[in-house]
């Protein structure tokens, strides 16, 4: 037991999390063998088997999850640890791997690394792009940045600041198909909808006073909103899109807003989002507190 590096416990972690080399293989961009090695290691050091191997993936035996529960509060401690260190020295280091859509990952998050790498050059920072929400356990997450409210109570949420959405198509589209008056003419046109995340489908407006939803049905569908933007811009229809990224393109002249005056806004919050725990740790802190200032953009 005594062979056992703080390592080999991060990395036992992540093969029960994931539960395959491969993906730990991939995740780490080491050969499979590697890691087979080091597990093998692992269990000759406790003498027990640790993982259990079949077709359907690899899950931690009796003695692996009690293997896996001290792994946790170890690799935990230590991470703390090296947290009260870089405190201590005034400097975040480390790597940060951070979960992001791809909206805000390129319009939001990807602008800000110059000035982060400025702030704290021994950072490292790993941006996982996808719609979908993370596990952020599973997958190693230790930033989340996402919409909406938190869903677990086994977090921690820092508001960074909101998002807007509203509905655009080109101009070239407008004119082919002319451009409703009402939200309920809008299944006379082509829709582009999202199929992750279907609550992003429920389009809301203001009809009368009173809120009003329509449930798009997409002619075009796509699990990307980078994507949905993208198919809006070739002009295959009505888009609901954040306005971060279609106002620029809309005073360019390549996007026009569709029903301005009946869209309800429903600004959605913007949170950084981690573990408990962990959002103490200064190499988390710092990414988070810069772009907190970030999203709030230069003072007026």
């Amino acid at each position: 037991m005594r062979d056992i590096r703080f390592e080999d416990m991060h990395l036992f972690v992540r093969v029960a999390d994931l539960g395959s080399l491969s993906a730990v293989a991939r995740e780490r961009d080491v050969p499979v063998s590697q890691v087979s090695r080091t597990l093998a290691r692992i269990e000759k050091a406790c003498n027990a088997r640790l993982i259990h191997r079949s077709t359907h993936g690899l899950t931690p035996t009796a003695e692996g999850l009690t293997f896996l529960e001290y792994c946790r509060c170890l690799t935990s401690t230590m991470d703390e640890l090296e947290g009260e260190f870089a405190s201590q020295s005034g400097q975040a280091s480390g790597s940060v791997r951070v979960a992001a859509s791809s909206v805000l990952a390129e319009h939001l998050l990807i602008p800000s690394f110059d000035s982060l790498q400025q702030a704290h050059p021994l950072l490292r920072v790993e941006l996982v792009v996808d719609d979908r929400m993370a596990d952020m356990a599973r997958d190693g997450i230790d930033i989340a940045i996402r919409t909406g409210p938190p869903t677990s109570d086994t977090v921690v949420a820092r508001p960074l600041g909101t998002l807007v959405r509203r509905l655009y198509a080109t101009p070239a589209y407008l004119q082919a198909y002319g451009s409703p008056q009402h939200p309920d003419e809008l299944h006379r046109h082509r829709l582009i909808t999202n199929s992750a995340m279907a609550q992003l489908n429920r389009w809301p407006f203001i009809v009368d006073g009173e809120p009003h939803v329509v449930v798009a049905d997409g002619h075009w569908r796509s699990g990307s909103t980078g994507i949905t933007a993208r198919l809006a811009l070739q002009g295959l229809g009505i888009a609901r899109l954040a306005t971060l990224v279609a106002d620029p393109l809309v005073q360019q002249g390549v996007l026009a807003p569709v029903l301005r005056e009946w869209v309800d806004e429903q600004p959605s919050p913007i949170h950084a989002i981690t573990l408990t725990r962990r959002h103490r740790l200064p190499k988390i802190k710092a990414c988070i507190d810069h772009w907190a200032l970030w999203f709030a953009g230069p003072p007026a």
